[in-house]
């Protein structure tokens, strides 16, 4: 990162050019608070009467170190300078813990602000949590637990000057409320630990998360800063562990990193050349330039031992051909011993390191190095003074676009707030629920009448489904009786729905009725037993009367299959329009009238729909049900006499395609005498008042052909007078020759106009009719029930009250902020 270049005075380096014990001076250079927080004096250390300027910037006499605030205060006024520099440590504290409760709260409600914050990235055992806990001020044995090894942990340090022993507690999971404090400090990577596993455990056991947790750290030997830490990179994964760790850890730290606002602190071992470093291109992946990237390079006292000459270790510092000109990497040693058991000693070893590294470069390196150049990057305690400084700088430049954009949140969270408030007030007031309930309706209705008359605005690629598609997805995938062939109706392979879809299927239905054979189950003993049955009762017609019956028999099992799946694949198609007529419906009525949260009301409307078309499929299916008994009649078979056989129409030169239009002259006449079914007494009945019967001279058959009717010979002349000396063959001649009229009766004639009558007719006339019957024909209390089932007011409630708590967090944060944007 590009920084000045100015040597930094550091009590560390006056100490040993002074050859004098740091508790003798006082050092009034530096005016911040955090300036000799790492410095390693402890309160007792001090000769009485000495002068000296503690944590936070508040001058105290040595003796008084372990009495309280109020009485260190009091000692802060006693000249103008100690005032100025009071004053600025209060206004520091004042920024940096608005920015932590800012920050609290921002994780806790999932809000996205540009808090300036440190993320620190690099390898494992690259010296990361030992960095970690250098800035703390206190060791808690994180690197035996590997607590950055599955989420990320926000650590915010609070410099307490009254706080002698670290206070460390957790925010609770989506809060931004803070737990006790954890005690002793050592249990800190326990808790975090134990936190880490629940989440994963509760996420499913997945390996990483990226949700962070937030640890408060309040201490007197800490500084203000707040660092994410994250996992550290690794090659692969350990034993026990999914083998894409790797990548997630990747992926979950530049998701951390990328954010514009936050500043970098990578680290890598000062035993690895640039040139050979492994992460450092996932930091240019965030950050090509490295504008906000801080290089530490760790465990710099390791590679101390290579450099014999100046000119070596000046090569080193500069990093040159490696990384960019504004690039000036930090270098740092942290203590090696993990036997050190206080946090005093901790803290008074890491100043023991920065001063024997000082010590090593001035005098075991032949000329020394380069103070001038790269003093102020040596060290962790410049380090510390360094980020500090850089945070804070960043906090004051972001705090006024931080104010505004507070502003914009609590204005925008304020008015989802009050359309909560109205839409559970809603939710117990039945008369404007049904109201609602009932345009909802009306709407989706209208909607669905739409798209079966034809609508382009919803898009078929979305919403439409092939042939094949629809097949797959309906109770009927293939027409029974039709296997192996190819039924595939024109535009079989675009993608339709609503009305367009309907008629394709009646296209289908056609041709796989023009695809059906008479059957094969017409076995020898079969046919035995109807002939021998007939033998002594008709004794001019018996074979005739035979292959009426085989006709009749065959029709039935061929056709009324086909029936019932073509009301299965229409009713398909119909109910498929709920789902699109409903979106259509949430985008026309907007956000405040398509009841979104009321989960047993959409489940409602759904079945009633459902269930209307499933009264229509019934109905359809008994309609087409009772046309087949009536073209399958004793009446109908007198009929067919007069009409020729239309013969198999795929058998026939250029009707591959199964089109039987070329008999419908024979078929209109066909049907107008059918009719007469409807008005007789019924099937079979005898002659008398109110039956039909057709003796018009244009219709009356010839005199040999009435005698053939009223043999039974209504099955041509090969059948006419054979009685029972006619042959198998003939009689299954004569009964496939009938099993075609009745196909071609019920492909052309009663099944189109009975599956739209029955299907289309009372969607559009009695759709919107029989759902609000379903729906609103019931108590206010009944009606409640789909509006309070499935836990929807308690839905509403509980984001009402989560709106109210980030109204109440964000003002209280925006309040902070406008006080702290009057001492800026």
């Amino acid at each position: 990162m590009s920084t000045s270049s100015r040597h930094h005075e550091n009590p560390v380096f006056d100490r040993e050019r002074d050859n004098a014990p740091s508790d003798q001076h006082a050092h009034h250079s530096h005016s911040r608070a955090h300036h000799t927080s790492g410095s390693g004096m402890q309160p007792g250390q001090h000769k009485p009467g000495s002068i000296q300027v503690q944590p936070g910037g508040m001058v105290r006499r040595s003796q008084a170190a372990d009495s309280s605030l109020r009485e260190s205060t009091q000692e802060l006024f006693e000249t103008s300078e100690a005032q100025i520099r009071y004053r600025a440590y209060r206004s520091e504290y004042r920024r940096y813990e608005a920015y932590s409760r800012l920050q609290a709260a921002a994780v806790a409600m999932g809000e996205s602000l540009a808090i300036p914050e440190i993320v620190a990235i690099g390898g494992q055992s690259d010296g990361k949590s030992s960095l970690l806990e250098a800035f703390l001020g206190f060791r808690f044995n994180v690197r035996e637990v590997e607590m950055g090894t599955r989420r990320p942990l926000i650590v915010q340090m609070v410099h307490d000057p009254t706080a002698q022993e670290p206070r460390c507690r957790l925010q609770e999971e989506d809060s931004d409320e803070y737990g006790p404090p954890i005690v002793p400090e050592t249990a800190v990577a326990d808790a975090i630990q134990r936190r880490t596993e629940e989440h994963l455990r509760k996420m499913g056991g997945i390996a990483v998360s990226s949700k962070p947790i937030v640890m408060r750290a309040e201490y007197a030997y800490c500084p203000n800063l707040t660092i994410i830490d994250t996992p550290g990179f690794i090659l692969k994964a350990k034993t026990g562990e999914l083998d894409n760790t790797p990548d997630e850890i990747m992926s979950m730290v530049k998701a951390q990193a990328s954010p514009p606002h936050r500043m970098i602190l990578f680290l890598q071992q000062s035993s690895v050349e640039w040139a050979s470093s492994l992460w450092l291109r996932v930091v240019q992946e965030v950050d090509p330039y490295f504008q906000r990237t801080v290089i530490v390079a760790s465990k710099f006292d390791n590679r101390l031992k290579e450099f014999a000459e100046r000119w070596e270790v000046d090569k080193y510092l500069s990093a040159t051909g490696y990384l960019p000109p504004n690039v000036r990497p930090f270098f740092v040693a942290l203590p090696k011993d993990r036997v050190i058991q206080s946090s005093a000693e901790w803290r008074r070893s890491m100043t023991e390191v920065d001063t024997a590294i000082y010590k090593h470069m001035r005098d075991g390196i032949k000329g020394g190095f380069d103070e001038e150049r790269f003093a102020s990057r040596i060290g962790f305690s410049n380090l510390k003074k360094f980020l500090e400084e850089e945070l804070s700088r960043r906090y004051r430049e972001a705090a006024p676009a931080t104010l505004a954009l507070l502003q914009e949140r609590c204005d925008a969270v304020s008015t989802e707030l009050m359309a909560a408030e109205i839409r559970l007030k809603s939710a117990e007031d039945v008369g404007a629920l049904r109201r609602a309930a009932m345009k909802y309706a009306d709407t989706v209705a209208r909607q669905v009448v739409s798209l079966l008359q034809g609508s382009a605005e919803p898009d078929p690629m979305q919403h439409g489904l092939t042939t094949d598609e629809e097949r797959a997805a309906s109770r009927a995938p293939q027409w029974p009786g039709i296997s192996g062939a190819s039924v595939q109706p024109l535009h079989h392979d675009s993608k339709l729905f609503g009305g367009a879809a309907f008629e394709r299927c009646l296209e289908e239905f056609h041709m796989a009725v023009a695809h059906t054979r008479f059957p094969t189950s017409m076995s020898n003993d079969r046919l035995r037993n109807i002939m021998y049955a007939y033998k002594g009762k008709h004794h001019n017609g018996g074979a005739a009367k035979a292959a009426e019956d085989i006709a009749r028999q065959a029709a039935k099992e061929a056709l009324g299959p086909l029936l019932d799946a073509a009301c299965v694949r229409l009713a398909f198609i119909l109910r498929r329009l709920f789902d699109i007529a409903a979106d259509r419906a949430a985008a026309t009525l907007g956000s405040k009238d398509n009841l979104h949260p009321y989960i047993s009301f959409h489940a409602t409307l759904r079945s009633a729909h459902q269930s209307f078309i499933s009264r229509l499929e019934e109905q359809a299916r008994i309609m087409l049900r009772t046309h087949l008994e009536a073209a399958t009649s004793q009446f109908a078979m007198n009929m067919y006499a007069h009409v020729p056989d239309p013969g198999d129409p795929l058998d026939v030169e250029g009707e591959e395609d199964g089109d039987m239009d070329g008999a419908a002259e024979d078929a209109e006449v066909l049907n107008e005498r059918l009719k007469a079914v409807q008005l007789g007494g019924g099937v079979g009945a005898p002659g008398g008042p109110g039956r039909f019967e057709d003796n018009t001279p244009s219709r009356r058959a010839t005199k040999s052909r009435r005698v053939a009717l009223q043999n039974g010979g209504g099955v041509g002349g090969v059948l006419a007078g054979g009685g029972a000396s006619s042959s198998s063959d003939d009689v299954v001649s004569a009964s496939e020759a009938l099993f075609r009229k009745i196909r071609l009766a019920v492909a052309t004639q009663y099944a189109p106009a009975t599956l739209k009558s029955t299907f289309l007719d009372p969607m559009t006339d009695r759709l919107g009719l029989e759902v609000s019957l379903d729906l609103f024909a019931r108590s206010d209390g009944d009606f409640g029930t789909m509006f309070s089932a499935a836990g929807a007011v308690a839905a509403l409630a509980s984001k009402r009250d989560m709106l109210a708590r980030r109204v109440e967090g964000l003002i209280k944060c925006k309040n902070e902020f406008q006080e702290l944007a009057k001492c800026l």
